[in-house]
């Protein structure tokens, strides 16, 4: 079924998630990605965000722990905006998180808005009171400043994208910075931080490293510290429903990965006495090895801080990576502004801002 702007000659189409990216029904699907990779290299200035149809797909195909929505905005035939939707499934849960995109040289011509409209459409059909989402911005750009309410960070109060959240009415709720770390620089530095931190950390800790998937005495130790990522990171403003993972879910995610020819390397500190995985870091690449890594998941739990682990499992995933792919330029990571002991690591190890990304929320009436 088709919505019909008249008044702006907008259409607003669901997409139907292919089997085959490269198959006949797969152009839409190839649309959303495409116009999500044009939004995103010109509001971050850089494409080290891209995505390729092929990785995204398995993502889509097993919607087993979320649902996920795709629309088009067409204008006579050609399609010039895309927004995703990511519901989660647990019973209780209140959020929708969306990414909207509008090809650059059709924005403010009521794409944005039809699709956004759709998006509270859902929403509100679904129960979901609290929809959120994130835009991107470029570094050193002049004029007024917008600063969220955690004090930290700021982005540019005339950016397209931020005029059009607030006039929206949603509010401004967090900054994220955007760094990337060279990896055809020298590792000293990497290699003596990393050398000290695991001297500070002493004999309760110990390192643990895997490329995916998860080895099985793993699993539910690694469950149970991904799960601890909507309760230990900062999140401003933002609402992140605390989610239930269990070994199954990451062998789910680990699937979903793998079929879209990732390839994931797992830096954990396990805590001896008492064996849990109290730390991790995680990055990933796509089958194409010279572009971007990226950093997924980093996190030390709370009761486990003060003892230099998110040097440890950031340093030790950067060596072993420089060995399995050694091709790949630069990786990208995003952490809060407020997250000071984080963005301290990644400044020491040598990590500089690339873009970043302000968080955006609205409450549904």
């Amino acid at each position: 079924m088709r919505e019909h702007d008249a008044t702006r000659e907008v259409e607003i189409v669901p997409v139907q998630i292919p089997r085959d990216p490269h198959g006949n029904d797969a152009a839409d699907f190839r649309s959303v990605i495409r116009l999500g990779n044009l939004m995103c290299r010109h509001d971050a200035g850089h494409d080290h965000l891209d995505q390729e149809p092929q990785q995204e797909l398995p993502t889509w195909l097993d919607q087993t722990d979320t649902t996920r929505m795709a629309y088009l905005a067409r204008r006579h035939g050609v399609d010039i905006g895309a927004v995703t939707l990511t519901i989660p499934n647990e019973v209780g849960t209140t959020t929708a998180e969306f990414d909207l995109c509008v090809h650059p040289d059709h924005w403010n011509e009521g794409a944005e808005q039809a699709l956004l409209h759709r998006v509270e459409q859902i929403a509100k059909d679904r129960s979901r009171d609290i929809i959120q989402t994130w835009t991107l911005h470029r570094p050193g750009a002049g004029g007024p400043r917008l600063t969220p309410p955690t004090g930290f960070g700021s982005i540019p109060a005339h950016d397209r994208q931020t005029l059009f959240m607030i006039e929206e009415g949603f509010t401004f709720e967090q900054t994220e910075r955007n760094s990337t770390f060279d990896l055809r620089g020298p590792f000293d530095l990497v290699e003596r931080l990393h050398r000290e931190a695991l001297d500070a950390a002493g004999g309760d800790y110990r390192l643990v490293m895997w490329t995916a998937p998860t080895p099985a005495e793993h699993a539910e130790g690694f469950a149970y510290a991904i799960s601890r990522m909507a309760t230990d990171v900062p999140s401003g403003g933002m609402v992140f429903d605390e989610e239930t993972w269990d070994a199954a879910r990451v062998e789910r995610r680990d699937a979903r990965l793998l079929a879209g020819g990732h390839t994931v390397s797992v830096a954990c500190v396990q805590h001896t006495p008492s064996g849990r995985i109290v730390a991790f870091n995680e990055l990933v690449i796509g089958a194409d090895h010279t572009r971007s890594t990226h950093q997924y998941g980093t996190l030390v739990l709370k009761e486990h801080r003060g003892h230099r682990l998110g040097t440890i499992v950031k340093t030790a995933n950067l060596l072993r990576w420089r060995e399995l792919v050694p091709e790949s330029p630069r990786v990208s990571t995003f952490n809060a502004e407020e997250n000071r002991p984080m963005l301290d690591i990644n400044e020491a190890i040598g990590f500089t801002a690339a873009s970043y990304a302000a968080a955006w929320k609205k409450v549904l009436a």
